[in-house]
Formats: structure tokens, sequence, C-alpha cells
């Protein structure tokens, strides 16, 4: 078991995982804030792969830091172009990205979605109350979005139907 091996190499860790940290920051910073948002399956790989090569960089002695720098920035050059791709292709936006999944619809859970996707109720259910609001009854539906976020569509109430509930809730309160 080996706790310590040389001042070097915890010199080394420091030095170079404070460059690598400072430069990283520095290309996120210039790539855009779509590196940085919320993650669909491809930019989650993009993260994964950054992680790793970063740890790398720093643990691995015979890697060099312009190694660590360029293959950072490979990654996040790969992000950037499939990124731009998606944007002007909807053919390779489809390749790259899920498609958006309704799991709910017009008071009906969407079952075989559900199932396929691994999403229950309660966690349908959650999302429902996330978004406030009360009860399922006012829901027109629920979507597994393309970066794993659930969403709850509230429905739209009509101007006849919000007249009617405000006259019944005066009703309500004005008869206690």
């Amino acid at each position: 078991m080996n706790f310590f091996s040389s001042w070097e190499s915890l010199i080394r860790v420091f030095v170079i995982g404070i460059l690598t940290y400072i430069t990283l920051i520095i290309m996120l910073k210039y790539s855009g804030n779509r590196t940085l948002s919320q993650m669909n399956s491809f930019d989650f790989i993009i993260t994964i792969a950054m992680g790793s090569t970063f740890s790398s960089g720093i643990l691995d002695k015979s890697i060099s830091f312009v190694d660590t720098v360029g293959a950072l920035f490979l990654l996040i050059m790969m992000q950037f172009t499939i990124t731009k791709l998606t944007v002007k292709s909807k053919k390779f936006d489809k390749l790259i990205k899920a498609n958006p999944v309704i799991l709910y619809y017009q008071n009906e859970f969407q079952r075989d979605a559900m199932m396929k996707e691994r999403i229950g109720e309660d966690e349908l259910l959650s999302a429902v109350r996330e978004s406030g609001i009360s009860t399922l009854s006012q829901v027109e539906a629920i979507i597994l979005e393309t970066n794993g976020n659930i969403s709850a569509i509230p429905k739209q109430i009509s101007s006849i139907e919000k007249l009617n509930h405000e006259k019944s809730y005066r009703d309500a309160t004005s008869s206690t």
C-alpha cells in the first residue's frame, strides 16, 4: 500500500490540476452557453469524457499538460460541431437527440410509453406538483423531454370556465 510516493508527484498533481482547470474554464467560457446547458445523451457522453480526460491528465505522469489540453479542446470542438450540425440539420438533430415522449394525455396514462421509458406514476405526479399544478384533472399532458426532464402541461381554461369558476368560488365563500 503506497500512501505517498514523492513531493514531486504531489506538486505535479497540484500544478497540472490547477493549470488544466483554469484552461478548461477558459475553453468552456469561449465555447458558449450550449456547452454547459441541460444535457442530452451526447452532452452527457462529452461531459464524462472531459472528466475522464481531466482526471487522467492530472494523475497520469505519462500524459503531458499539452496533451491533456489538446484532448479537452478536441472534445469541446466535437461538442461545438455536433451542436452546430443539430441546429442546421433536422435529420442530424433527430439522429443525435432523443424525441420527446408523451407519458400522459387527456386524463390517461400512456402505459406503453411509461413502461418503455421506465417511468412510474409517482414520477409523473412529482412533475405535476413541481409545475405548481395541484391535480391531474388540471393537466393536459405530461411529456418526457429530450433532456430527460418531465414537463407537465396544464389544460387551458377558457374565459367562460374562468368566469364560472370565479362565480362558484364567490358563491362558496359568501355562504360561509
